[in-house]
């Protein structure tokens, strides 16, 4: 025995990490949902404002609808950039950052929209593009301002905290495996 080595062979070298699979987060794709049917409806008040306002200059008569409708058209880019979440705009607005301060603000937008139906009598397809858009964003407000209230804006944000921190790790643990396999390809000897 004394003639034979004690070397103890290696133990098989550990298995690659299985690749960590997250599933979105169901809440989080609703929110996105909501956040999409609310800019859509947003971006039809503005054409609905756009075309109102363009009548109103054309026919000349009724100026102040067209400022009115200018207003209501700024107003509601506001209310499609609030739904991006975009940093800048919510650092500049924190209202915009509360589910009940945007709900305001879109229903705001939507009673404006909705503001001097009678003049659009006689073009029913611009009436009809007015009342779908006006009372869908008016609806999308509500929901916000009920949210807001039950402080679901908060767990929203706080999903989102979670799921960019579990992005990052999983990231981080990708890197680190990566980085574990160039090392064990060094430690292998060089065969000859």
């Amino acid at each position: 025995m004394e003639g034979q080595s004690s070397r103890i062979p290696d133990p098989d070298p550990p298995a690659p990490a299985a690749r960590v699979r997250t599933r979105p987060d169901p809440f989080l794709i609703a929110c996105r949902c909501f956040s999409i049917i609310t800019s859509i409806a947003a971006i039809l008040c503005i054409a609905v404002n756009v075309l109102s306002a363009v009548r109103s200059f054309k026919n000349g008569s009724d100026i102040f609808d067209g400022i009115f409708r200018c207003y209501a058209v700024v107003i509601a880019v506001f209310v499609v950039v609030a739904e991006t979440e975009w940093e800048f705009i919510t650092k500049f607005w924190k209202v915009l950052e509360y589910w009940a301060g945007r709900g305001m603000l879109q229903i705001f937008v939507a009673v404006m929209t909705r503001a001097y139906p009678e003049y659009l009598k006689d073009r029913e397809e611009l009436f009809l593009l007015q009342s779908i858009s006006s009372y869908l964003l008016l609806a999308c407000g509500a929901v916000y301002i009920i949210s807001g209230l039950f402080c679901i804006g908060m767990v929203k944000r706080a999903r989102q905290k979670k799921e960019l921190s579990r992005e990052q790790a999983i990231k981080h643990l990708e890197e680190l495996e990566k980085r574990r396999e160039e090392l064990e390809s060094l430690l292998v000897p060089a065969e000859v």
